[in-house]
Parts: C-alpha cells; sequence; structure tokens
C-alpha cells in the first residue's frame, strides 16, 4: 500500500474502467459505457489536488487497486481489477482508506454505491457501512455511512 504517484495514471485508468464495466454492463448503455471510457483515458489524473488522498494497492509490483479519500471525508472510490478480487486487495485498501480519513479527523465518513452492484454493498456492509439514503437520479446510487473513531 503507498500513495499513488504520477506515473501510475496509465494503470489506474486501466483498473477503474475494468472495475466500472463489471458492475455497469448490463445496467446502462454500451455507448454511454465507452464514452465515458474514452473521456476517462483521455484526462489525466491529478494527484496533487488538495485535499485528497489516493492509495494504491500493489501485487509483485503491479498497481491492482485504488482508493481515493478527501478530507471531508468521502470515499469517492475503492476500485479492484476483477483480476485480482478475492484476494484481499480491497479489505487492505479499505484499512488503508479509513486510517487515512481518521488522518484527516473524519469520524463519519460517506460514499456511493451503484444500487445493482450486490457485491460492493455487501463488501460495505461487511465493513461497517450503513445505508442512509438512496438517491433519485439515474443510475441510481446508495448512500452509506460508516463511523470512522479517530
Amino acid at each position: 500500500m503507498r500513495t499513488a504517484r504520477a506515473e501510475d495514471g496509465g494503470r489506474l485508468v486501466d483498473v477503474f474502467v475494468g472495475a466500472r464495466r463489471s458492475y455497469y454492463e448490463g445496467h446502462l448503455p454500451e455507448e454511454e459505457l465507452a464514452d465515458w471510457e474514452s473521456r476517462v483515458r483521455a484526462a489525466p489524473y491529478d494527484f496533487t489536488r488538495p485535499g485528497r488522498t489516493w492509495l494504491v494497492a500493489e501485487l509483485d509490483g503491479d498497481l491492482v487497486g485504488f482508493a481515493l479519500v478527501t478530507v471531508d471525508g468521502d470515499l469517492l472510490q475503492l476500485q479492484v481489477d476483477p483480476a485480482h478480487w478475492g484476494r484481499g486487495v480491497g479489505h487492505a485498501l479499505h484499512d488503508a482508506a479509513a486510517d487515512a480519513l481518521r488522518g484527516h479527523g473524519v469520524t463519519t465518513a460517506h460514499l456511493e454505491v451503484f444500487t445493482p452492484n450486490e457485491r460492493a454493498r455487501a463488501f460495505c456492509t461487511a465493513h461497517g457501512w450503513r445505508e442512509v439514503g438512496r438517491s433519485d437520479g439515474f443510475p441510481p446510487h446508495v448512500r452509506m455511512a460508516l463511523d470512522v473513531r479517530v
């Protein structure tokens, strides 16, 4: 586990695209997914943006997952390359993200999960997150909260 570096951008995007496609395919039109993917691949990530902490997980030197948290208490991303699911990467990223949130002085963290993504919702629930609301928009999301003890 480490913080992200500028040279991680391409691999991080690959992980994000693979993970996001895994839970949106069949729920969003392919045209919409392809448009999103082209925009993500065209815009480099800014790892220096104030108020954000980017964490990456590596296995054998390969970036296989990442998390993004804010000083405001949002877990904006926790993505693992689907080829590495079930190997503890998500758990390690979650623990590191919770530590980063604590380091920011956060007491309650928030995230949103795509409603049909039952795997992610179960993962979050197993880590102590609770549902606090639902979005009315499309695609639908469940809002969740986690008490992060300082």
